[in-house]
């Protein structure tokens, strides 16, 4: 199970999300649907459709779309880790919104941290796996 973090004040729901070097923290609250992404409109901060998509995703998954407002602060990474630790903070923070919402999400893959990083450069190499070229002739 998901731990469930609540805020007292205004009994919003909280849930952290991590892809990358992406860290997402997410508050969702009962609302209209509306998405704000580091104080910015959703479709002015994800530019791609791609990761527009991948945040949403976990929103249509369980028909929570026009439902609730997701406020969400992102840091690190490129656009597509952030996307995808926005779209597990969403997921968490879902589950502790609605615990009825936790078996559609698991079974979605949406509560599953992606655990791939990059993998680093290697001494003697041009990256992680890339060697030096070979040339026959000196």
């Amino acid at each position: 199970m998901v731990a469930v973090k609540r805020d007292k004040r205004n009994n919003d729901s909280l849930g952290t999300g991590r892809r990358k070097t992406s860290v997402a923290r997410v508050r969702v609250r009962a609302g209209s649907g509306k998405i704000t992404v580091n104080r910015r409109p959703f479709e002015e901060y994800f530019k791609f459709d791609a990761d527009r998509r991948t945040v949403l995703d976990v929103l249509d998954q369980v028909n929570r779309r026009n439902d609730v407002d997701v406020i969400i602060r992102v840091a690190g990474g490129g656009t597509t880790g952030q996307a995808g630790a926005c779209r597990m903070g969403i997921a968490r923070a879902l589950v502790g919104y609605d615990s009825e919402l936790f078996p559609a999400l698991r079974d979605g893959g949406f509560l599953t941290r992606d655990s791939r990083m990059k993998e680093r450069k290697k001494y003697g190499l041009h990256g992680a796996r890339k060697g030096v070229q070979f040339s026959k002739r000196w």
